[in-house]
């Protein structure tokens, strides 16, 4: 069964085109997307001298008709063999087969994916599980079928400017739905329910509810963690809101297989004297799109927003009732198994697991320090803890803004920042090395490491250099007697 299946239309849009008068010299003048443009127009020209045509594709059109920049050109060829379009690319440059087999190619030196009409058979449940053929002559109605989504089935021709839409793309963008083409083949690849997830996020786009439906009965557990995490990562790193994805998969009920702990924080309720904002789902939920507008400033972006995602996961396993009153002590320590199993199960990097680990153990101190306006040893304590204190800080205020109380509520973070100012000065100063305490007569032994920690707590109270050298070494001679 299709939906909104209709002919091609035309708009009246006018899209830029870019002609160089002398070639040599234009083309120095050109940027990378005008050059590769440029390319893809001539190519189309080429093709079209063959009795052939080519069209962007995908989201390149998509987000052409909605104003938004993507220069990631992707352009598809119909009606010449494969042997013929080889032939072209070849005149334009190093041709790169990306997948040969499939009909797919780039030439070196531009970032355009040039790709042949295909045809694609389920062969298993996998991602991978299918065999592929190449139909140049398959038509744009067939060819555009074959996609996931009807805003992704868009095609407009490179020379002529023309949309077609064969499945009412242009409607649903309008009316900000997301529904997908085509009931058997959207099924064959279940990655496609993640996909969903990820452009509803990134594009704030309401899923039809018959997609829904279809996502719903899809099964999720063959799909390996590398394609998880590739639109898991688009969705932290590219989407407004990222708290989207994961409701979209709520009302999918896709969390089970890969985000069963996320999935756990639904109805854990939280002490109201701290949160009025509901559940732990929806203050995880109002953190993550907090900490959206900080991600850029962390060092590392992506295991910020997954320290984000699972800061609170522990709630589900250690919320109880004391003296009448709701607490979750100890969350985060407690949290940190599970955010591992999770982190485990959707990655293989391993810093980027410790990364998010660091963040999610230390992510209730800042707020509690800076409450306190605890003395600069214990902030200096605290950051030098920190796999990227700045990172920690956002996450606590990101903390805080997704938070609802019923009082007034203080946020910390320009004293945090004051702090770590504090800290980096201290840090950037001379300090006791190991060198150092050789060349005061220290033979290494089984307490060096002792005396470089006695140190450098030295150096994070700020004592300077001189006198730190004179208190360790008077350390290290109360330890060897």
């Amino acid at each position: 069964m299709d939906h909104h299946e209709k002919d091609f239309v035309r708009t009246d849009k006018v899209f830029f085109q870019f002609y160089p008068q002398n070639a040599e010299t234009e083309r120095e003048n050109m940027t990378d997307f005008e050059r590769d443009k440029l390319t893809a127009e001539k190519i189309a020209e080429a093709v079209q001298s063959r009795g052939g045509r080519a069209y962007y594709v995908g989201g390149y059109v998509r987000d052409l008709i909605c104003g938004r920049e993507n220069k990631d050109i992707d352009i598809e060829i119909h009606g010449v063999s494969p042997a013929c379009l080889e032939g072209i690319l070849d005149s334009f440059g190093e041709r790169i087969a990306i997948g040969e087999s499939f009909g797919i190619y780039n030439i070196k030196g531009y970032h355009i994916d040039i790709a042949m009409p295909r045809k694609e058979n389920a062969r298993g449940s996998g991602h991978r599980d299918f065999d592929i053929f190449v139909d140049p002559f398959i038509g744009t109605r067939d060819a555009a079928k074959r996609r996931d989504f009807t805003v992704n089935a868009l095609m407009q021709d490179v020379l002529s400017s023309e949309v077609i839409d064969h499945f009412g793309g242009t409607d649903d963008l309008n009316n900000g739905i997301l529904r997908h083409v085509n009931d058997s083949s959207f099924a064959e690849d279940p990655l496609r329910v993640l996909r969903a997830a990820q452009f509803a996020a990134r594009f704030e786009l309401t899923v039809a509810p018959e997609t829904v439906e279809l996502c719903s009965k899809m099964q999720l557990e063959h799909l390996s963690k590398e394609r998880i995490e590739g639109e898991l990562k688009k969705a932290l790193l590219k989407a407004e809101k990222p708290s989207i994805f994961f409701e979209t998969l709520r009302e999918m009920n896709q969390l089970d297989i890969w985000f069963p702990e996320i999935k756990a924080l639904i109805g854990i309720e939280q002490n109201r004297k701290y949160h009025t904002e509901g559940d732990v789902w929806n203050h995880t939920m109002r953190v993550l799109d907090a900490a959206a507008k900080y991600r850029e400033k962390a060092e590392h972006p992506m295991g910020f927003m997954l320290a984000a995602l699972t800061h609170d996961v522990g709630k589900a396993v250690c919320t109880e009732i004391i003296n009448g009153e709701l607490h979750a002590y100890a969350h985060e320590s407690k949290g940190l198994p599970l955010a591992e199993e999770l982190l485990r199960r959707i990655t293989n990097e391993v810093k980027l697991i410790e990364y998010a680990l660091n963040l999610i153990e230390l992510h209730m101190k800042p707020n509690v320090i800076a409450k306190a306006k605890s003395a600069i040893k214990s902030t200096n304590k605290l950051f030098d803890s920190a796999v990227d204190p700045a990172a920690l800080i956002y996450l606590a205020t990101a903390d805080s803004e997704g938070t609802i109380t019923p009082h007034s509520h203080t946020m910390y973070t320009d004293f945090l920042f004051e702090r770590l100012e504090i800290y980096r000065s201290y840090m950037s100063r001379p300090y006791v090395m190991g060198k150092d305490l050789i060349q005061a007569g220290l033979k290494p032994s089984k307490n060096f490491s002792e005396i470089l920690d006695y140190a450098h707590k030295l150096r994070l109270a700020g004592i300077g250099k001189d006198n730190a050298l004179k208190q360790t070494l008077a350390y290290a001679r109360k330890l060897d007697k």
